[in-house]
């Protein structure tokens, strides 16, 4: 009689750091949500990971039609015409410029370069929760420090600075939470990093900003800062993944080592740099932010519900049980994110809309809330 053995797990054989990873859990698309609730695309809301709903910039769309014809050829692999555009628009050189498959990648070549066992990474306590995933997949150590009134405390996070620290996240405005922190306290929080740790600000919501802060500045002034923009929020081209990271050459050098080729495609290339010069589009866009988030936060404040006031294109409300609100707001087709892995789960996130969308969001959050 054959003995039937059985097979030995591959995880025995992987990075035990890796199999400790919950990877990291992406909102369900649109066309799903109407096959299973048997309605069409186009009758679902989302509003739950933060895009434009202008979309994307139209001269950016021209550009990209136009690239597909010379999609047989593979991209400039070091970018170099929307890098030169990039430093031109900040006042630096374009040495000082990586592009990345969106700013997220920049995330990892900084701890690629940066993060080993022997090291550590500081964030806040409710900052953008891929810190923490790409802290753990480099067998770093976490540092996570509490964020009072969810916004972050850099005093706080410069004490927590050691010899083995390598990278501070300061996400400004922060994702989930929308807060932000000035310029003052960010040229405080500067001054005191250390030569071996490198300060980087995650600023992919910085055009929403009236008066942002000046952190490119310190890069001129050649501090170890890294900073990171993004085309898919105020740009609208989320699904080409791009984005950049603006650093002092040396670093900008060992994140280049560390990129893989062709890390940014060509169309995606030709979008952003039709897109940077699109101020219209950013400006409706903005416009249209304005008015949405106003219109949610004075739609919270009537409903009696507790939310942070937002810099970005989200509001992050309190609504008793997240998990349930998501869930039962997902079957009326209306999808927001719910915010238990951050350790909020009495809350959801709500990504600004268009008015008909804000009101229709509106609409089924009440008749959750009442059921």
């Amino acid at each position: 009689m054959e003995i039937q053995t059985q097979p030995m797990s591959i995880h025995r054989f992987a990075n035990q750091f890796v199999c400790d990873l919950t990877a990291y859990e992406p909102g369900k698309p649109v066309e799903e949500t109407a096959r299973e609730l048997g309605l069409r695309p186009e009758e679902v809301v989302k509003l739950a990971s933060n895009e434009n709903p202008l979309g994307p910039s139209p001269k950016a769309k021209k550009a990209m039609y136009s690239a597909i014809d010379q999609g047989q050829l593979y991209p400039d692999g070091g970018g170099w015409e929307l890098r030169r555009a990039i430093a031109k628009k900040h006042g630096v050189e374009m040495r000082n410029v990586i592009l990345g498959n969106g700013s997220n990648e920049i995330i990892e070549l900084l701890c690629h370069c940066f993060l080993n066992k022997n090291t550590s990474l500081v964030a806040a306590e409710h900052a953008f929760v891929v810190y923490k995933l790409m802290a753990k997949l480099f067998g770093a150590h976490y540092e996570e420090v509490p964020d009072p009134g969810f916004v972050h405390d850099l005093d706080a996070m410069a004490e927590a600075i050691t010899e083995e620290t390598r990278l501070v996240f300061v996400a400004n405005p922060n994702n989930p939470t929308g807060t932000m922190v000035d310029g003052n306290a960010i040229d405080r929080f500067v001054s005191r990093i250390p030569d071996h740790v490198i300060a980087v600000f995650d600023e992919a919501y910085h055009e929403f900003l009236k008066d942002p802060p000046d952190t490119i500045e310190h890069i001129r002034q050649g501090r170890n800062v890294c900073v990171m923009r993004t085309f898919s929020k105020a740009q609208g081209l989320a699904a080409l993944r791009i984005g950049y990271g603006i650093a002092s050459v040396e670093i900008a050098d060992l994140l280049n080592r560390a990129r893989q080729p062709f890390n940014a495609n060509a169309i995606a290339q030709a979008g952003a740099l039709a897109a940077l010069e699109d101020s219209e589009h950013v400006a409706r866009t903005v416009e249209n932010n304005d008015e949405g988030r106003a219109f949610l936060e004075e739609g919270f404040r009537q409903r009696g519900l507790h939310f942070i006031e937002s810099k970005a294109n989200f509001v992050l409300v309190e609504v008793g049980d997240g998990d349930t609100v998501f869930a039962e707001m997902l079957a009326r087709g209306v999808i927001v994110r719910a915010m238990r892995g951050y350790k909020l789960p009495g809350w959801v996130r709500i990504s600004v809309g268009t008015r008909a969308e804000n009101e229709r969001c509106l609409e089924v959050l009440d008749q959750v809330l009442k059921a």
